[in-house]
């Protein structure tokens, strides 16, 4: 276990390992719900199957965008007030986003039913393969409570210092997946529908597990009754920091919709069924990335609460140190040995001489991406979501966007697959510009830091981080 006093005295190197480590290998896990359900739909089902699957991922990755923003939000609230020994105010914030995440789940549920087959149109869907998403996503709806609830809640481990919880957390429901998957799939014929059963049985278990923790007395931060309550100033709160997640996620629904018409227009249904395979594989690489940044949130969010800059630093760029590694091994992996990966999902000819090519395009600037996610995630852990808002929004919708409308006018279905490539360079770039001002500012505040009288009060600390983060209302 690793307390809160170790976040702020601890080796950096060991706290990342600590903290990032079991978070790359839940991350990883977590893919495999997604990734599982595609290479046994794909092998049991067929190709338009796989296609409908892929359909349906704009609307996951829409309530992922909404339960980012409340879940994210507030564990970088919980962080910082952690760093502030404000132990009461961390607990507040978690039990007012316990309450919406439930709310957002009923909302969802109820508004997705009732639009389901214009959304899933909306988002690419062919007649053919209307039918297979409409089932997978009419059961994914069902359990829209659990996904929500298991993602917003298992950041809070994270930040009370207790990684490893989470991870098991996400290995439990990702082995009842699989275990479930090839079951009902084949063993019941069940299908699309099977495997969507799998994803929400899977997430239930994982659901409770997380509620029962922070209710049996064992964690740090308790789910208290009086806390159980919407107070809108908090909540304003946690939808403020929590934006930078909303958009990067909201904006990735809307991109994956635009991105599968165009499939469709230059590609058709094979198109889409490569492209879903092809994100499988991209996805699973990226885990890792975002299990670092996930790792590092906590430890960056303490430490700049309670004003260890250099610390700060430290943690920032060893994460991005990190990160490139990962990006690195994965594209030379993808590069030299692409369709044994098409073939995990797949022995459909059309679908793997597609799959390579597209994958070797897709994946062109994969080592770059470390960075960019690294960078991009430190200024919401420090509460500073504008910064990162703007950064998630210019690859996401000022870049990528772009890119998808004007390059398949010149292109065809090459022109799609060039899209992301051309917005990850330029989106690296001004990551880089916004690294170099903000490592300028850490070190001001390093040096002011020196200068200031030693024992601080409480009361001091909070002005100070008030201060540090003015867009924390």
């Amino acid at each position: 276990m690793v307390s809160t006093k170790h976040l702020e005295e601890g080796s950096i190197p060991s706290l990342i390992l600590r903290f990032s480590g079991p978070a790359v290998v839940g991350n990883i896990v977590m893919s495999i719900y997604n990734v599982v359900d595609r290479i046994f739909i794909g092998r049991g089902v067929g190709p338009l199957a796989l296609a409908g699957v892929t359909i349906g991922f704009p609307i996951m990755m829409l309530v992922n965008a909404l339960a980012a923003l409340i879940g994210i939000g507030a564990t970088a609230l919980v962080s910082i007030r952690l760093g502030e020994k404000t132990q009461d105010e961390a607990e507040k914030i978690m039990g007012n986003a316990f309450i919406l995440m439930l709310a957002l789940a009923v909302i969802l549920g109820i508004v997705g039913f009732i639009f389901l087959d214009p959304i899933l149109t909306m988002f690419g869907a062919s007649a053919e393969v209307l039918p297979y998403a409409h089932t997978y996503m009419s059961y994914i709806l069902l359990g829209l409570v659990f996904q929500i609830t298991s993602f917003g809640l298992n950041s809070f481990i994270r930040a009370e210092g207790k990684p490893h919880i989470a991870m098991i957390t996400m290995i439990v429901g990702a082995i009842i997946n699989c275990v479930l998957d090839p079951i009902l799939i084949y063993g019941f014929n069940m299908g699309v529908r099977g495997a969507a059963i799998a994803t929400v049985a899977s997430q239930a278990v994982s659901a409770i597990w997380i509620v029962s923790y922070f209710l049996r007395g064992k964690s740090m931060l308790k789910i208290k009754r009086k806390y159980l309550k919407i107070e809108l100033p908090l909540t304003l709160s946690i939808i403020n920091v929590g934006l930078p997640a909303f958009f990067k996620q909201i904006s990735t629904s809307l991109t994956v919709g635009i991105l599968n018409n165009s499939l469709l227009t230059y590609g058709g249904d094979i198109a889409i069924s490569a492209f879903g395979v092809v994100h499988s594989v991209m996805a699973l690489m990226l885990m890792p990335i975002f299990g670092i940044s996930q790792g590092i949130q906590p430890i960056i969010g303490y430490n700049y609460g309670a004003r260890k800059f250099k610390r700060v630093k430290k943690a920032y760029f060893s994460g991005i140190l990190l990160a490139t590694a990962v990006c690195v091994t994965g594209f030379l992996a993808i590069s030299f040995f692409p369709a044994v990966f098409i073939r995990l999902f797949s022995d459909n000819e059309a679908l793997l001489a597609l799959g390579v090519k597209t994958m070797r395009v897709h994946t062109s600037l994969l080592p770059v991406l470390g960075f960019t996610i690294i960078g991009s995630n430190y200024f919401q852990a420090v509460g500073k979501p504008r910064h990162a808002v703007f950064l998630n929004l210019a690859r996401q919708v000022f870049l990528l966007l772009p890119a998808l409308l004007i390059l398949p006018r010149f292109f065809g279905l090459m022109g799609v697959w060039l899209a992301t490539p051309v917005a990850d360079g330029i989106a690296s770039l001004l990551t880089a510009i916004a690294v170099y001002f903000e490592v300028r500012f850490l070190n001001k505040q390093s040096e002011e830091q020196q200068d200031e009288q030693p024992g601080e009060d409480q009361e001091e600390k909070h002005a100070h981080s008030a201060a540090l983060c003015p867009d924390i209302k």
